[in-house]
């Protein structure tokens, strides 16, 4: 079996369009991870009762379901009940939601691994809650999680072909779909190399992030 250079050239228009939706899904999804992420952490802590618990039971839900169904039940379901999104923006929104509830969890751990004299001393100094948090607990909590953040984004990378599911194709839902029409396996095989070439250096960045934080703690 020979691999044939002319069929990955005839892949390469398709193989651009899936690596942009790939790279499109990746950062707004990891904006919403992120973001969502930190509100679902701080509101754990929150003092009301009426506030921690159906966060937390909102997050362990989906952080206890696959992917996969909240990707068909954003597509298929929730449209019955208000808009519907177009597939891509579906699987931002998913991606984003599913990994917040992770992310919830590492800034959670951050948050934690502040010492009880930064909570004291900002108390003592009368400042807000407010405050507080924006410039006492969170410049220190967040700056002890960013690797295990980073390697969250790694994770959603791997995760983002998922979204070929519900139409948003991706390099590798591209790629499928090529193979099955021209009944090739070159598409498969580029497709393969492009997320090592991809995820194999943004985990040697987040080692290098990881031991310069060390470092300078």
């Amino acid at each position: 079996m020979t691999f044939d250079w002319e069929v990955v050239d005839d892949f390469m228009p398709r193989f651009w369009d899936g690596v942009l939706v790939t790279l499109q899904a990746l950062a707004l999804g990891t904006l919403i991870a992120f973001a969502l992420g930190l509100v679902w952490a701080m509101a754990q802590r929150a003092p009301q009762r009426w506030v921690r618990w159906p966060v937390t039971a909102v997050t362990e839900f989906i952080r206890n379901t696959p992917l996969l169904v909240q990707l068909f039940f954003l597509f298929y379901v929730v449209p019955q009940w208000g808009p519907s999104m177009s597939p891509l923006t579906t699987g931002i929104v998913g991606l984003g939601l599913h990994y917040s509830t992770y992310t919830a969890e590492v800034y959670r751990a951050g948050i934690d691994g502040v010492p009880v004299g930064q909570w004291e001393a900002a108390k003592a100094l009368s400042l807000s809650r407010g405050r507080t948090w924006s410039s006492v607990i969170l410049p220190q909590a967040i700056r002890r999680v960013v690797p295990a953040l980073g390697n969250y984004v790694v994770a959603m990378l791997k995760d983002s072909p998922m979204i070929a599911v519900i139409g948003a194709l991706d390099m590798l839902g591209e790629a499928r779909q090529f193979s099955n029409e021209t009944f090739t396996t070159e598409a498969i095989t580029v497709v393969g190399v492009a997320f090592i070439v991809i995820a194999y250096p943004a985990s040697l960045l987040i080692r290098v992030l990881e031991r310069r934080l060390v470092n300078n703690t």
